[in-house]
């Protein structure tokens, strides 16, 4: 995909894994999202939550984020593999052309969904008290 061999790839690459993340876990992480952009014509189910009306923002379809957690959740419950992208908003008008969506219809998400390659487990977090803090950053919360 254009998008990620363009511009995402490289900048996450050339990052860090998030606190509490192995390199080896991270570069996991990387192969397999690489691996959906070179691959996400395959899913059999794409899913595009769509706001109509208006110009687009950065924060007009943020009502929509709760609603795709929960297609997310349901979808594991089911057994399904699924994930958040927006990988697609690179080329906006393009791949809105492509959905067919109407004029006044835009996309803020693309969620492919099927059944998973390889292990699908339980998801493995990190402690919250090695990422939440109080008050500032770098400051354990007292409540955790």
């Amino acid at each position: 995909m254009r998008a990620w061999d363009g511009q995402v790839g490289p900048r996450y690459r050339s990052g860090e894994p998030a606190p509490g993340t192995s390199r080896e876990r991270f570069e996991r992480m990387l192969a397999a999202a690489e691996y959906l952009a070179n691959h996400i014509h395959e899913a059999p189910v794409w899913i595009s939550p769509c706001l109509e009306g208006g110009t687009p923002t950065l924060t007009s379809g943020s009502s929509i984020y709760p609603a795709v957690q929960n297609m997310l959740l349901a979808a594991r419950a089911l057994g399904l593999g699924a994930t958040l992208t927006t990988l697609h908003l690179q080329f906006e008008k393009e791949a809105e052309a492509a959905l067919g969506l109407p004029p006044d219809v835009h996309s803020y998400a693309l969620l492919p969904i099927g059944y998973p390659m390889g292990r699908f487990g339980p998801v493995r977090r990190i402690p919250l008290t090695d990422v939440v803090y109080e008050d500032r950053w770098g400051q354990p919360s007292r409540d955790l």
